[in-house]
């Protein structure tokens, strides 16, 4: 498959998200090919840790929260990041169309080639909202610019869906990425406070260096990515 993008529009969730995923790919492909990777993160990440939304309660980790996003941006070599303020964990609560206007937005100033976002299984609702506003900004007709949609697992949330649902993570589509690659991506993750754990946790330093190492014995390398393709235009 021949993948030679010049912009991608990165939509995430979360704070974090957009390292989790595809942090090791997109700093190969800035770093290798030059390519211009715009992030959006569309929610604060934080207060769903209270029974009721407060932000004012939480003002002094937002702060700390968004200071940890530049951090990370600068450690992967993300050009550019837009945030916005959807409540944390409870994207469901709010019109679908509300974030599709956001995507859309973005979209129109950033004009991609290809957008990554979550994969529509997660067990996490704001990733599941984040693909279904995604996929219904980028209706396939025939003014679309954008050509190709690729979804990522996000770890701690995309393997813990029930063995039994039909929506698992099936990836067809891996990035070979080198040990820099790697250590990029997680020295970035460490960059956040407040979402960085200690193994055995999915999101720990250990867990992901192993899942990369896993992805990349499945395909024949020594370190991958896996995401999947939702659509391609060639």
């Amino acid at each position: 498959m021949q993948f030679n993008p010049s912009r991608i529009l990165l939509v995430v969730a979360h704070p974090d998200d957009e390292v989790l995923g595809p942090g090791g790919t997109m700093h190969r492909l800035i770093k290798e090919n030059a390519v211009t990777v715009h992030v959006v993160i569309l929610g604060e990440g934080i207060t769903s840790r209270s029974d009721v939304r407060d932000t004012q309660q939480w003002s002094a980790e937002l702060d700390i929260h968004r200071k940890n996003i530049h951090a990370a941006r600068a450690a992967v070599g993300y050009q550019s990041v837009s945030l916005y303020d959807f409540p944390d964990n409870r994207f469901d609560s709010i019109p679908l169309l509300d974030i599709i206007k956001v995507v859309e937005k973005e979209k129109a100033a950033f004009q991609p080639d290809v957008i990554v976002t979550h994969h529509g299984g997660d067990v996490n609702i704001d990733h599941q909202k984040t693909f279904e506003a995604v996929i219904t900004a980028c209706r396939p007709m025939a003014h679309e610019t954008v050509k190709t949609i690729l979804t990522f697992e996000t770890m701690s949330g995309t393997e813990w869906r029930a063995s039994t649902d039909p929506r698992h993570f099936i990836p067809n589509l891996f990035f070979r990425i080198s040990h820099a690659d790697l250590q990029a991506k997680i020295h970035a993750m460490e960059s956040y406070q407040y979402e960085k754990r200690p193994y055995p946790h999915p999101r720990s330093p250990e867990a992901l260096r192993i899942r990369a190492q896993m992805w990349g014995v499945s395909v024949g390398v020594d370190l991958a990515e896996a995401f999947c393709v939702v659509r391609g235009v060639v």
